[in-house]
Formats: structure tokens, sequence, C-alpha cells
């Protein structure tokens, strides 16, 4: 297995770091990472975006990448040319060195900017005596329905990961009756001068203490339940210590919207998620 650690930005327009290593001063990075590819052998890449601003395409030269899985959870195996992962991915592929024994290139570039940066790394097999050439393989830069179809055909594997409590087949999700919709709106306002982001026109900020010890106190005037709106208002962005109510094992249907021209980043914690649609546009309930 070969771990691609460390993808990601210092700052947009500077440099890319692949593996913690900065770029040469001609903008980009050689390094090797296996010297034992070879004999038609599969190895496992595991490459993860950790930056903080911007998604990446990552694509070898003249190579297949079958998807295998992501963030922990086994997938359909698909096979790609290359791959988009967004910020705080990570995503395992099998590589078949089946190709003709010379270098390599890996390639990295950002996704839905206006400038793209580009660093690369070697793939070296151990019977090659041939440098890297050819120009860089090519991927994909603005397109966002390019890079949404993509997402879609990932999808989770029910057959792996050995058996479980409930048999595969027999909980189906579109017959739960969902008990609630909430829609998250977010948004990068400006507050008394200041930039800030909110969710449904609140902008969080931290009482003097934390929530769980003045819920365990009871102490009182710090939140309330309740006060995080479950739709977008359409109000003027405020700041409040806003808290959002919640039924125990209630099945709750999530809407992510995005109004912004980037890409954002959502992580909720303590929760396990199925993604179970997504597409442009303004949601409703027939969406």
């Amino acid at each position: 297995m070969a771990a691609l650690h460390g993808f990601g930005m210092q700052r947009f327009g500077t440099k890319w770091l692949i593996d913690e290593k900065a770029q040469s001063p001609n903008g980009q990075l050689h390094s090797t990472f296996l010297e034992d590819l070879g004999d038609r052998k599969t190895y496992r890449f595991r490459i993860s975006n950790v930056g903080l601003t911007t998604s990446i395409n990552f694509r070898i030269q003249g190579h297949k990448l079958k998807l295998v899985e992501v963030e922990g959870s086994h997938t359909v195996q698909t096979t790609y040319s290359s791959i988009d992962i967004h910020l705080g991915q990570s995503f395992s592929v099998l590589l078949t060195a089946d190709q003709a024994p010379q270098d390599y290139y890996i390639v990295i570039s950002s996704r839905f900017t206006s400038r793209v940066l580009t660093s690369t790394a070697i793939l070296h097999y151990s019977n090659s005596w041939k440098q890297v050439s050819g120009p860089l393989p090519g991927g994909p830069t603005i397109q966002v329905d390019w890079s949404l179809y993509q997402a879609r055909s990932i999808r989770t594997n029910l057959t792996a990961s050995g058996p479980r409590s409930n048999p595969q087949g027999s909980c189906h999700y579109g017959m739960i009756e969902v008990s609630r919709t909430i829609v998250l709106a977010n948004s990068a306002p400006y507050i008394n001068g200041k930039q800030r982001y909110a969710v449904n026109s609140v902008s969080f900020v931290h009482g003097h203490t934390p929530l769980k010890l003045a819920e365990y106190f009871n102490i009182p005037g710090l939140f309330t339940v309740g006060s995080m709106p479950s739709y977008p208002t359409w109000k003027p962005a405020y700041l409040q210590t806003a808290v959002m109510h919640a039924d125990y094992r209630a099945f709750i249907e999530i809407v992510f919207q995005n109004w912004e021209n980037s890409v954002q980043s959502w992580h909720i914690d303590g929760y396990a998620f199925f993604v179970v649609g997504m597409d442009g546009g303004q949601w409703s309930p027939s969406s």
C-alpha cells in the first residue's frame, strides 16, 4: 500500500504540497513513491485532501484507478481515469502495474479555480530504464457537471465488510417515513464590518460557558433550544449561540444548500449519514 498524504495548499497562488514536501522553484515536485512496481502487481493508494479551500483532481499517467474505499466505507468498485477529491476526503484506489516499464507522472491539479495549479510526482517501475516523458495527462478544471456525475457514481458496497446484525436488503431506507426535514443554507455575510460565515442566517458564537456544562448545571440565558432555524430565513445575518432541536432516534432528511460561488465543506460530528441525492438549483420536496 502506498499512502499519498498531505495534498493541499498553503495558500492559493503559492505552493502545492505533496507528502509534506514543497515544490521546486519551477512549480513542480518530483518524488518517487514506489521502487518495486512491476510484474503486474496491484497496489493500493490512499489519497487525502487535507487542504483548506480547494478541491483537487488526482490522476496517474497511463493508468486506470479502481476506487474501492471512501472515508472508511467500501464502495462498488468503479474504474476512473482521474478522481476529484474534495476537502477532507480520503479515497483508496487500486492500481495495477500493467504498463510498459518506465516512469510515469502522478498529477494533482486544482478544481473550480480561475488559476489552475498543478503539481507532479513520479511513479517508478522497478525495472524501468526510461525516464518520464510526454505531456502531463489532462484533467478537468472548472467543469462542475463532471464532478457531480462522478460523485453520483460512487456507491456503498453493501456486500462488503462481513456480516451485519441487519441482513442487507431487509431494510429499505426509501420505505422509512421521514419525520422531519432540515434545510441548511450556508452564506458568507459581513456582520459588524467583519467577514463571517452563517447557516440559515445565524453565525454561531460561543458563550462564556461550554454548552454541555451550561445544560448540566442549568445555567440560564446562555442558549435556547430551538433557536437555530430548520429552514433558510433569508433574513439579514446575525450572531447567536444557536442550538437546533432534534428528537432522539428521529429519521431526519437533511438538505445542504449552497448558494456561494465556491465549494463548501460540511462536517457533522458523531453521526452516520447516507447521501441519497445531489443536484444543482433550489431544493424542493419533489427534488
